[in-house]
């Protein structure tokens, strides 16, 4: 049998914080002495960390620390490191022929893999994932053979070294030029230059010919009243075949490939409110401001545009 606890033995008995609820005493157990001990030590720690390291915020920054350590300056060292590197490539890159580019090996497969990167970091938030487009925004696919301004490396490059209809470059695809309005009830930025020379059912007629030319189901006598429209108003851009003009940047009409969608709801908000997309300049230009991306990644980022299944 297990001998009984002494009631009164003091090294058995707890002191009480005097707090009693319901006849329940809240006893006062200390806690272990290197429970506390190692809690100073942590607070000394600490103290002794924001006075070694950066840690309380400023105004304009925070306190540096007496050690002057800094994670961005490591990370700016470690990326000096590797543009080091690869200087010598970046410098190749840059000096080289863009089509001859491909007929080396070694300089290709960096290309390629460098604009792969660049890509993903600053296009595919528009033309997704691969090059794959979004017709909601009118960003165009970039994995097929349809081209607005064709699709050779030398002209992928200056489009995206330009941009389209920007306000910064004067070199960017289509300055001022762009889809008009064409209905008195336009709405949205085209509104004020709209055309307003065709009434609803003119639009109407227009769409159906479009759709005729596509290959889509139409109506037929539309379609017919739309021809000599289409003629008067719309072959100047997108040619009398409706096959669009490259020098223009004006789409081809007759294929499946559309920028905002071939269905006739999408081509009648398409006349009636006007399209003017627009493309930053990710390169240099005549204002001075800084390019978004260096030669060497507008030349990477064009062979790997041109490597995804449409380049010419």
């Amino acid at each position: 049998m297990c001998a009984k606890p002494v009631k009164n033995d003091p090294k058995q008995e707890v002191g009480t914080t005097g707090h009693v609820w319901d006849g329940i005493e809240e006893l006062n157990n200390p806690l272990p002495r290197w429970w506390v001990w190692v809690f100073y030590l942590c607070i000394l720690y600490a103290i002794g960390y924001t006075i070694a390291y950066p840690a309380w915020p400023l105004l304009t920054g925070a306190t540096p620390g007496v050690l002057g350590a800094s994670t961005r300056a490591d990370v700016a060292a470690e990326i000096k490191q590797f543009d080091d590197a690869n200087a010598p490539t970046k410098a190749a890159l840059v000096a080289a022929d863009l089509p001859a580019i491909g007929d080396d090996a070694a300089l290709n497969d960096y290309a390629l893999k460098a604009g792969k990167a660049v890509f993903n970091t600053n296009c595919v938030q528009c033309h997704g994932r691969e090059g794959g487009g979004n017709k909601a925004g009118g960003y165009p696919t970039l994995s097929d053979n349809d081209w607005l301004w064709g699709g050779d490396i030398a002209t992928i490059h200056a489009t995206i070294t330009h941009g389209v209809r920007n306000t910064v470059d004067p070199e960017a695809r289509n300055v001022g030029v762009y889809m008009p309005a064409w209905s008195e009830t336009a709405t949205g930025p085209l509104a004020e230059a709209a055309s307003a020379q065709f009434t609803a059912e003119e639009i109407g007629q227009v769409v159906n010919y479009v759709l005729k030319i596509s290959g889509q189901t139409a109506d037929e006598a539309k379609a017919t009243a739309g021809t000599v429209l289409y003629t008067e108003n719309c072959a100047a851009c997108h040619g009398e075949d409706g096959k669009g003009n490259r020098d223009l940047g004006s789409p081809n009409l007759t294929d499946a490939i559309w920028l905002y969608g071939g269905d006739a709801a999408t081509l009648t908000a398409t006349l009636v409110n006007g399209r003017a997309g627009v493309m930053p300049a990710w390169g240099y230009n005549d204002t001075g401001i800084a390019a978004r991306m260096t030669e060497d990644e507008i030349r990477a980022v064009a062979l790997y545009v041109h490597s995804l299944g449409g380049g010419e």
